[in-house]
């Protein structure tokens, strides 16, 4: 029994062979798969299939032209909060275990938290009047 034990402790390249098989096996079924669309799938190449197309609605104007920046900007924002909201989790799980002294840094989180927002409030990125 000891011998088996040790046989299955040893770390071989040979353990990492299921692992390559399969990744051969993707790659190979994607290569495949592709190929087999582009003999067989239709060739039909017409104007309005070269066109470009956008959700269903003709295309106006030139797609060079500036885009406002409150957009990015909030994407931005959200994505940090987002993010900030995420470091809830830990606490949310662990919050007996953290006793006093976790919330005690939660709270600090959350004064942070809402110090930067606030300072963004002030700074206006969230007014879209301009």
């Amino acid at each position: 029994m000891n011998f088996l034990l040790l046989a299955v402790e040893q770390n071989t390249p040979f353990n990492y062979f299921p692992v390559a098989l399969q990744l051969v096996l993707a790659i190979g079924f994607v290569v495949v798969m592709m190929a087999v669309t582009h003999l067989l799938g239709p060739k039909r190449r017409t104007k309005d299939k070269l066109i470009n197309f956008e959700s269903g609605i003709p295309s106006v104007g030139n797609a060079r032209q500036p885009m406002g920046i409150k957009y990015f900007l909030v994407a931005i924002l959200f994505v940090l909060f987002d993010v900030e909201v995420i470091f809830f989790y830990p606490y949310a799980v662990n919050f007996k275990f953290l006793g006093k002294d976790g919330f005690i840094e939660v709270l600090l989180f959350v004064a942070f938290f809402l110090c930067g927002f606030v300072y963004i409030v002030k700074k206006g990125a969230l007014d879209w009047e301009d």
